[in-house]
């Protein structure tokens, strides 16, 4: 800012001592603002008087002070030329004074530009000789001057406002400030996708450097990074600048997008959208050109991979299911579905993660994320895995196997389905009950039709009165002539129970599991039938009940009635 103050100084000097000789001679009434222009020129000249002669801080102060006071000198200029436009009687006499000061304003810029930028120029040009602390301040005392001769810009273009609205032509001076901003703009597209591509390479580099190495990357990419935010914000501001103009900004725009991700108002724009999806066809059909044969031969080959192992796929199930099949292993169905199915699964992955591999992907991140997934989506599916937890012990132990009759896990039925999360139940009333494995596995299973041989237990009950051995030869008639009833193990018939109000008898006879229903069912209605025949009662629960009642009660009871 110093530096600025300094240089504004220099062309300051003779802007206001020609103001203080050559300024038209307004008449005695003045209006105010003619007045305060007066001033206002009259405390710059002091302001400079005394930042000749002071030092340091104070002369930035008093530099300050001068940039201020121009600013409002500039307030108060508008406000005329804006009252001259609308043809204000009290202004027309100092036409002249208005447009003497809009062309000192004028001429100030011009000047001031040119050496700005000259010394702008002489600058970058010592960066490369200068040292590293010494480029970091030339590098800021630069970005500085950049941004006010952005500054200066966007006022000259108010002067040449200015001046047409006071009635002089500015045509060839806006055509001329249109096409150094135009070029500016270009300068800075250029500079900001080198400065880019450089940073990105210092980047790079850095990540791959040695110890010894970073010290002097880090300072380049710093130097890096400076420039091209520099680079941004010079080129946001020009763009600014060439909206007032009505220049086309798209383009620039999108690289600003493109650079920063920033979504803002410009975004809205159709122009801007438009070019930004053109540029993305553009890359997308480049793209298209020089990669598409590789691409489809990488893809041709990654389908007769896939192609490939889903035979492979198959024939290994295949062959899993004849040799778990085998009646020497005695695997249960469950098992037996087990391993074809992983087996399968297993030589399919392969065969994926080797057409992955084929088309250029990198498999160590995707196996090292699956990984990471596992621990997390283990304790995410706490419940999940401890029932495939479950479904592990129930296929390493076989319990019961896919058909057979269980009661478990609070229900009972057919086991029609299992998996290693879930086992699938049919009642008999055909209900389908799904019970997760974690809850039959902690629960007692209870196998009915495990075994190929079960005993039928049943018991009948006779009366006190009836013959004892003839009931007993009646339930041995009837299983012995049963054909379902096995002859090895033996019956059992005994005397069991002497009970309330029958004495029971326990039939228990042996049969094939698939029979047992049957044979409990025939042997159930073949005694009620015999017994029957040969008079044998089948006692139900009764009691007797005997009234005593002594005679004085009773004659009174046969008084009550007979009143």
């Amino acid at each position: 800012m110093r530096l600025i103050c300094i240089l504004l100084l220099m062309f300051s000097s003779w802007v206001w001592a020609n103001t203080e000789e050559t300024s038209t001679a307004p008449p005695d009434q003045k209006p105010a603002a003619i007045t305060q222009i007066k001033t206002l020129n009259t405390e710059l000249r002091t302001l400079l008087s005394e930042s000749k002669t002071t030092k340091g801080s104070a002369q930035n102060v008093v530099s300050l002070q001068l940039i201020n006071k121009n600013e409002e000198l500039r307030e108060v200029i508008a406000d005329l030329v804006n009252r001259s436009k609308q043809d204000d009687e009290t202004i027309k006499p100092y036409h002249s004074f208005v447009l003497e000061q809009v062309n000192y304003q004028v001429k100030f810029i011009e000047e001031a530009i040119v050496f700005l930028t000259k010394k702008v120029n002489a600058d970058e040009q010592k960066l490369d000789t200068l040292g590293d602390e010494q480029k970091l301040l030339t590098q800021k005392k630069v970005q500085e001057i950049r941004s006010y001769i952005q500054r200066l810009l966007s006022q000259q273009w108010t002067n040449y406002h200015w001046l047409a609205d006071l009635g002089i032509d500015t045509s060839k001076q806006k055509n001329a400030l249109v096409n150094n901003i135009e070029h500016k703009l270009e300068y800075l597209s250029a500079s900001l996708t080198f400065n880019s591509q450089q940073e990105q390479t210092l980047n790079k580099q850095l990540k791959a450097a040695t110890e010894s190495e970073k010290g002097s990357l880090q300072l380049l990419h710093i130097l890096s990074e400076r420039q091209l935010a520099s680079d941004l914000t010079n080129m946001q501001a020009f763009i600014k600048l060439a909206d007032q103009m009505s220049v086309d900004t798209a383009d620039y725009k999108k690289q600003i997008f493109e650079q920063t991700g920033n979504v803002t108002n410009d975004l809205l724009n159709v122009a801007v959208l438009l070019s930004i999806v053109r540029n993305n066809l553009e890359d997308l059909s480049h793209w298209v050109v020089d990669n598409a044969p590789q691409m489809l031969f990488k893809l041709f080959v990654f389908i007769i991979i896939i192609a490939v192992f889903r035979i492979l796929k198959n024939i290994t199930s295949k062959m899993v299911k004849k040799a778990v099949s085998s009646p020497n292993l005695r695997m249960s169905q469950l098992m037996q579905e087990f391993f074809v199915s992983m087996s399968g699964k297993g030589v399919f992955c392969i065969g994926l993660l080797i057409a992955l591999s084929q088309i250029g992907l990198d498999l160590t991140p995707i196996l090292t994320g699956f990984g990471v997934a596992g621990v997390i989506i283990g304790f995410a599916l706490q419940d999940t895995l401890s029932n495939f937890a479950s479904g592990m012990m129930l296929l390493i132990y076989r319990p019961f196997d896919v058909g057979d009759f269980v009661e478990a896990g609070g229900v009972s039925g057919k086991v029609s389905h299992m998996s290693l999360v879930s086992t699938t139940i049919k009642t008999f009333d055909n209900q389908i009950l799904i019970v997760p494995n974690s809850k039959i596995w902690g629960d007692t299973i209870k196998n009915v039709t495990h075994e190929r041989v079960r005993r039928v237990d049943m018991v009948f009950g006779i009366g006190y009165s009836d013959d004892l051995e003839l009931a007993e030869k009646v339930f041995n008639d009837i299983i012995d002539d049963h054909p379902m009833v096995l002859r090895q193990p033996e019956k059992t018939i005994k005397l069991h129970t002497l009970n309330t109000s029958s004495v029971d008898y326990i039939v228990r006879p042996w049969v094939k599991t698939e029979d047992y229903w049957d044979v409990y069912w025939d042997v159930t209605r073949e005694v009620k039938r015999r017994f029957d025949e040969v008079g044998l009662s089948i006692p139900f629960p009764q009691q007797d009940v005997h009234l005593h009642v002594a005679d004085a009660e009773a004659a009174s009871l046969a008084k009550v009635k007979r009143d």
